[in-house]
């Protein structure tokens, strides 16, 4: 496993447009390169973009069906696992390009994000997450899943 983030996006009005926020990041691998908090918040920025901009690039979108953006990008050195909610809160996951059930995983991350910190009382949306409950729970899982 390497890397793990959340981004959060407010939803456009008249006098605000869409804006995007990196709520959380985190790395579970040693080791690994480290970005500057700019950078991540660039990547954080080029994503949502970017993935604002595959939602609509299907011409023959099924009518029902919410428009899904990029959701898995592989590439010799990485594999990026996105998951969007129905609120535009997305869950970025990177790993090595051989980590198996990546989707699984980031459902599993975001069963827990529902539990530790849409429950919590004392978190407001757009914050960056602060909660030693969530942070236990989630180091703990990912133990687990990089034991299998």
């Amino acid at each position: 496993m390497s890397s793990f983030y959340i981004l959060q996006t407010s939803f456009p009005t008249a006098d605000k447009p869409q804006l995007c926020g990196l709520v959380y990041q985190r790395d579970f691998t040693e080791g690994l390169n480290k970005l500057s908090v700019n950078d991540y918040l660039v990547l954080a920025g080029t994503f949502h973009g970017v993935h604002a901009i595959t939602t609509r690039l299907n011409p023959l979108h099924p009518p029902n069906e919410p428009p899904s953006g990029i959701e898995v990008l592989e590439t010799e050195h990485f594999r990026l696992q996105c998951f969007q909610t129905l609120t535009g809160t997305k869950f970025l996951l990177f790993t090595e390009p051989f980590q198996l059930n990546t989707d699984k995983i980031v459902a599993r991350i975001y069963e827990l994000y529902a539990d530790y910190v849409m429950k919590n009382p004392f978190y407001s949306l757009e914050m960056p997450i602060r909660s030693e409950g969530w942070e236990r729970r989630l180091v703990r899982e990912m133990r687990v899943l990089n034991s299998r």
